[in-house]
């Protein structure tokens, strides 16, 4: 088939690989924004993870605890982590990569992600340094969470309208 045709440009019938193919995303299944901005939240909490573990980029890092409020290594010098909490940021990346290769679940993962941070952003409010903050969190911390919580809502929000929008993509359905 001749790229650029009537039957690749949306028109009724032509396949999802044909219409896929057409964005030139590379992405198997519908090019959908929301699996970009999963792939690309992924892939940065991946760094994040494992840039804690990295000795100068992390101050502090010779007491940073595996987990609770007491760990006094800070990535970037700015942000409270510790082992526990490296590994979670490491998780989460793995996961936004993983689920990045289905609408449907990049979504989630921008959705149900996002939910998570505002209730540790709040959580981190609330709680402050004292003896209840069983994960290493500042005051830094807590706005980034808020930030990326929102953000993430915001992306997975602009992900599933986008893709509705799209008449080249099909149903918009999120599954």
């Amino acid at each position: 088939m001749v790229s650029g045709s009537a039957h690749s440009q949306g028109v009724p019938g032509a396949s999802r690989t044909e219409r896929s193919s057409r964005t030139g995303t590379g992405l198997r299944d519908d090019g959908s924004l929301a699996r970009r901005f999963a792939m690309v939240v992924g892939a940065v909490f991946l760094l994040v993870g494992i840039l804690g573990f990295v000795p100068g980029i992390t101050t502090n890092y010779g007491d940073m605890a595996f987990a609770g409020h007491d760990s006094l290594a800070k990535l970037l010098g700015l942000f409270q982590v510790s082992v526990l909490h490296n590994l979670v940021h490491i998780a989460f990346g793995v996961a936004g990569l993983a689920l990045a290769a289905k609408h449907g679940a990049a979504r989630m993962y921008l959705m149900i992600g996002g939910f998570i941070y505002l209730v540790l952003a709040f959580y981190g409010f609330a709680v402050g340094n004292g003896s209840a903050n069983f994960v290493p969190l500042n005051t830094a911390d807590d706005v980034l969470h808020l930030v990326l919580g929102l953000g993430m809502l915001v992306l997975g929000a602009a992900g599933q309208r986008l893709r509705r929008d799209d008449p080249s993509l099909g149903s918009g359905r999120a599954f």
